[in-house]
């Protein structure tokens, strides 16, 4: 997503971060071993303004002396490769799933995402061009996309996020998404994170809480 809009990252210390801020609801550094150390993460980060986030995905830091407070708490979630089906959605219509491929798509997508919060221009064209990124839509009988994700695929999983259901949340979303999915990715297991009720939905679709993270947001 950062590429997408032209802000490049990088990696060390036990940490990605991003050279500038992230687009919204995007963190601007990430914690990828346990035990980064605080203070040196944070000065990877620019804090001259009140926004700039931190994906703690280990659960194990604390920034208030920063300035930062905790925006949210979640778990990550695992489903292993060739698990049982997903469970239906309720409803007379089962959705049909594409892969966005073209520009007009996406921005349909994209605004059924954001159900009119504004802020659909998050996702640009250039998640098109990239290989290990699949916007997965998922359409009503008329055709209308009511449902979605994105997929990031890598060597060993495929991390999914944005998960979303216009009419049902996502209950709907989940039997249509992990369906794509399994098409797609046969042989990996599917991993990403949840809170809240959206974490009690992929747990009746065959997901399992598997560690802690939370999220930071400094300033306000």
């Amino acid at each position: 997503m950062c590429r997408a809009h032209g802000v490049a990252g990088e990696f060390g210390g036990g940490a990605w971060a991003a050279a500038g801020r992230a687009p919204v609801y995007y963190p601007d550094a990430v914690t990828l071993e346990p035990g980064a150390d605080p203070d040196a993460l944070v000065a990877r980060i620019e804090t001259g303004s009140p926004g700039a986030s931190v994906k703690d995905s280990f659960a194990d830091l604390d920034l208030t002396g920063a300035g930062f407070r905790v925006l949210f708490e979640a778990r990550w979630i695992h489903r292993p490769a060739g698990a049982a089906g997903p469970v239906r959605a309720p409803g007379p219509t089962e959705l049909a799933w594409d892969v966005v491929r073209d520009p007009d798509t996406l921005r349909a997508w994209a605004l059924a995402w954001d159900g009119g919060a504004g802020n659909a221009g998050l996702f640009r064209d250039g998640l098109l061009a990239d290989p290990e990124t699949f916007v997965i839509a998922g359409r009503s009988g008329d055709g209308r996309v009511v449902a979605g994700a994105v997929a990031t695929r890598s060597e060993h999983v495929v991390g999914v996020s944005n998960v979303f259901g216009r009419d049902a949340g996502p209950d709907a979303a989940w039997p249509v998404v992990l369906q794509a999915l399994d098409r797609l990715f046969p042989a990996l297991p599917v991993v990403g994170y949840e809170s809240g009720d959206g974490l009690e939905a992929a747990v009746r679709h065959g997901f399992e809480p598997v560690g802690p993270l939370r999220v930071w947001l400094h300033g306000g």
